[in-house]
C-alpha cells in the first residue's frame, strides 16, 4: 500500500517485483493516479507465495472502510514510514539508471 502522506490519499495494487513497481510510481511511471495525487510512500505490504491469494487480497482490502486500512498501517507502521528504504535492492535501479 502507497500512501501520499501520513493519513494521505491511498493506493492498494499487486505486483510481482516490489522494488521495481515503487520505483516505477517514484518516476511517475506507475500510475496516472500515483503520479497525480504524489502516492509514493511505502508504509504497507504483504508477500504472498500465490499470485491468486494475492490479487484476491488486493479486491478485498479496496473494499474495505478507510479506516480498516489506516488500522493495518498503523498496526505494522504506527509513524508511517516509508518501507522502501529497507527492501533489498532498493534504490539500486531505477529505469535504465543505475542510482
Amino acid at each position: 500500500m502507497l500512501a501520499s502522506r501520513p493519513y494521505g490519499t491511498l493506493y492498494i495494487g499487486v505486483t510481482n517485483g516490489l522494488v521495481h513497481r515503487v520505483e516505477q510510481h517514484r518516476d511517475g511511471l506507475g500510475s496516472r493516479f500515483t503520479a497525480r495525487y504524489k502516492v509514493h510512500r511505502l508504509v504497507w505490504f504483504e508477500d504472498f507465495g500465490d499470485v491468486e491469494e494475492a490479487i484476491q487480497r488486493e479486491k478485498t482490502m479496496k473494499e474495505w472502510p478507510r479506516q480498516w486500512k489506516i488500522n493495518l498501517i498503523e498496526r505494522g507502521n504506527p509513524h508511517w514510514i516509508d518501507l522502501y528504504p529497507e527492501l533489498p535492492g532498493a534504490g539500486l535501479f531505477t529505469g535504465n539508471r543505475a542510482r
